[in-house]
């Protein structure tokens, strides 16, 4: 079974399974699913993989046609959703989303209570992540983070650690976390500051700045309005081995990871960011191509959002991190379904793709792609048998139910066990993992139909094991499958 966890891209641990590699043990007969069986027979791998591959693409732009987007009083049903039906988690993270905007930063905290509980503070958050590795300061998480934390900002390339000798000086004097952003740092000084933050004779961390050009002195800027740091540039007669503490600004809290960086404010320039709101405001206004404007108003998001902060809580370790990982996978769920949309969820709409797949094997040039596309339309009918089966009914019978009306909303509640509108029962899938978990499936089937060999788990009926067996009694062996 080829699960397609999409957990990082669109960062949701939102679990389709698509019957497009499945690979089962019934008695002693091994069985395996329609592409291997074809190219088993003989047929050409690459032209059923050309089919499948052809037909994905097509389903992808019907499933955009499918696609609405979500309004705000189905946030919270997305999120309950991809946190197992947990409206609590639902209703908090549409909360978040409502404070501080779609375009919004919202991030997670363990919480010191066993209630989960949100708050929201001024920050912004950029793409772009630490220099090096070797900044972090939580191995398990590769982030760096640090709390009450010193601003230095520095439109230029800072090549030599000599020029910012003062400003790491007065950081280990002052006992204080040091996060650098620079156009870039060369790597003599580069590895000063690693060496002497692995030692611990410095709390440090740096990074490009974000944007490139113009643009990214102009979120040099905005990092200086929400920070109070004060951006070092020639230009305006700053050199930047003469400056010192006092040209620092302060963060409540910094984040970095390999990718992005979050930036918590800590409160002391509410105003200085409004009127950095409004003269964004005034460029927006005499911009003339809407790609401009539309960076522009990011920039307004990422300073005047804020970041909202879901604590969760709870009674123990083991808990506390099962419940962070369900909160984390219902909010990477609400992003994807803000991004891309929201289409009707329960296997439903994978089975309405199913049904289109006849029209689409008509464009197809011969009777291999046509059976490539029959693999991919026998795969999408999958999930919602399971679901019906797992709710102990005929997984064919719900199928064709659900084909027999002409609603796209019209599906199978197997909670309910009725057939009813699954748009306004809640019962709902982000677009974008609809459509990563078909890129996905179709990808990984390719490269296994297209493989001479593969190694494969086989889950064996757990019995005495032999003496000498190595694998003991585990119930498992590994069998090799040639093409």
């Amino acid at each position: 079974m080829f699960n397609c966890l999409t957990n990082s891209s669109p960062g949701y641990l939102t679990d389709t399974r698509l019957k497009v590699l499945r690979v089962k043990k019934e008695g002693k007969e091994e069985t395996s699913t329609e592409g291997v069986k074809v190219v088993a027979a003989g047929a050409n791998p690459v032209l059923i993989t050309r089919g499948i591959e052809k037909t994905t693409k097509a389903l992808v732009a019907e499933l955009k046609k499918m696609s609405k987007e979500v309004d705000d009083s189905e946030l919270a049903d997305v999120a309950a959703v991809s946190a197992g039906n947990n409206y609590e988690v639902g209703n908090m993270i549409a909360e978040a989303m409502a404070k501080v905007g779609r375009k919004g930063v919202v991030t997670l905290e363990e919480g010191k209570s066993a209630e989960n509980s949100l708050y929201v503070v001024e920050g912004m958050q950029f793409d772009r992540g630490y220099i090096s590795p070797y900044f972090v300061t939580d191995s398990e998480k590769m982030c760096a983070e640090y709390e009450n934390c010193k601003m230095f900002l520095v439109d230029k390339k800072i090549t030599n650690a000599r020029d910012i000798i003062s400003i790491l000086e007065d950081a280990i004097k002052g006992g204080y976390p040091l996060l650098i952003i620079a156009e870039d740092i060369e790597q003599e000084a580069l590895a000063t500051l690693v060496v002497n933050k692995l030692r611990g004779t410095i709390k440090v961390a740096a990074l490009k700045a974000p944007g490139f050009g113009e643009r990214k002195s102009q979120y040099l800027d905005d990092i200086a309005a929400l920070t109070g740091a004060t951006v070092i540039r020639e230009e305006v007669g700053l050199q930047l081995e003469k400056v010192g503490a006092e040209v620092l600004g302060n963060a409540g809290k910094v984040v970095l990871t390999k990718d992005t960086t979050t930036i918590v404010g800590d409160g002391s320039t509410e105003e200085v960011v409004k009127k950095r709101v409004e003269q964004i405001k005034n460029l927006i206004e005499a911009a003339e191509q809407d790609y401009e404007k539309e960076k522009l108003n990011e920039r307004i998001a990422k300073l005047s959002g804020g970041v909202a902060v879901i604590q969760v809580g709870a009674q123990t370790e083991t808990e506390l991190k099962e419940k962070k990982l369900r909160v984390e996978d219902a909010l990477n769920a609400t992003k994807a379904a803000v991004e891309e949309g929201i289409v009707v969820g329960g296997g439903c709409t994978l089975l309405r793709l199913a049904s289109k797949v006849d029209a689409i094997k008509e464009s197809l040039a011969n009777d291999e792609e046509k059976v490539g596309a029959d693999i991919v339309k026998k795969a999408l009918s999958y999930p919602l048998k399971l679901i019906a089966k797992n709710a102990g009914v005929n997984g064919s019978v719900v199928s064709e139910k659900v084909l027999s009306s002409d609603d796209p909303k019209h599906g199978y509640n197997a909670a309910t066990g009725k057939y009813e509108d699954l748009m306004a029962a809640g019962i709902i899938d982000p677009t974008k993992v609809v459509r990563c978990c078909l890129e996905h499936a179709s990808s990984v089937a390719k490269t296994f139909l297209m493989s001479d060999c593969v190694v494969v788990e086989i889950n064996e009926p757990e019995s005495a094991a032999p003496a000498g067996n190595p694998m003991g009694n585990s119930g498992l062996s590994f069998k090799f499958f040639f093409s």
